[in-house]
């Protein structure tokens, strides 16, 4: 495991593991550690979890028996869903939680985005319990079009007013759903979704980019060597220094 040159001043350090079991193992360390302080110091932890094929190795070593995590001080959120999917789609986030996280570790809480509520409503919900749960921990990805949580390059906004607002998803996007499995065609994706924007995921006290694939690999240079724009929504952890992003060598190949 290797840093790969200082991080940009007043941005995310860059963590190289050696491959993607280091990288779920790393990550999940450092996760644990976190949700094990904040409990110690407050007594409750308020951690946000994104959803995906590339979060699985890493949420499967998080809630492993052997991190030691005291899960029942710890209030669960996702970071989005689409538009008028049910909780028991295949393809729902919520679904993803339920059945990686909170049926196997039974966190104290678990807050969701519900997919077949009124959206404008939905957002404003969220966005309150989220206010009132500040986050300790945010665990995410790096999209292949550079997007975090569904904040895609056309709809992200690094200055946001929201904290949770409808978007709808771009073609990249969608065929990364298609592509991981979660849908047949792209024609079966919604062109809707909700999602925590940009200012609030980098608000939480810690945020952790677990990135590993050589899918990743583009938006990965992108988002740490381009210019920081919405452009390539992931740019932003350059400018929050309470971020970490763990890679893999497949996901650092362009670095």
């Amino acid at each position: 495991m290797h840093r790969p040159g200082a991080p940009e001043r007043g941005g995310a350090d860059v963590v190289v593991t050696d491959g993607p079991s280091a990288l779920a193992s790393a990550a999940a360390d450092e996760a644990a550690a976190v949700l094990r302080r904040t409990v110690d110091r407050a007594g409750t932890a308020h951690a946000m979890f994104a959803t995906g094929n590339s979060q699985l190795a890493f949420v499967d070593e998080l809630v492993d028996p052997s991190r030691d995590v005291p899960w029942g001080d710890v209030v669960v959120f996702h970071m989005d869903e689409y538009v008028g999917i049910g909780p028991d789609h295949p393809a729902s986030f919520e679904r993803w939680i339920r059945r990686r996280i909170t049926e196997r570790v039974r966190p104290r809480a678990a807050h969701y985005l519900h997919g077949l509520a009124d959206p404008g409503a939905e957002c404003g919900r969220y966005a309150a319990l989220l206010a009132s749960h500040p986050l300790d921990l945010c665990c995410l990805g790096i999209g292949e079009n550079g997007h975090l949580a569904f904040n895609d390059p056309g709809v992200a906004d690094f200055d946001d007013v929201s904290d949770v607002k409808v978007v709808e998803i771009d073609d990249a996007c969608r065929r990364q759903q298609v592509g991981e499995g979660h849908f047949a065609a792209e024609t079966d994706v919604p062109r809707l979704a909700m999602t925590v924007t940009v200012p609030a995921l980098m608000r939480a006290a810690r945020v952790l980019a677990v990135v590993p694939e050589t899918r990743k690999a583009a938006p990965v240079r992108a988002a740490l060597r381009d210019p920081v724009s919405v452009a390539c929504p992931a740019s932003i952890l350059r400018r929050t220094p309470q971020a970490t992003v763990y890679l893999d060598p497949d996901s650092a190949a362009l670095l």
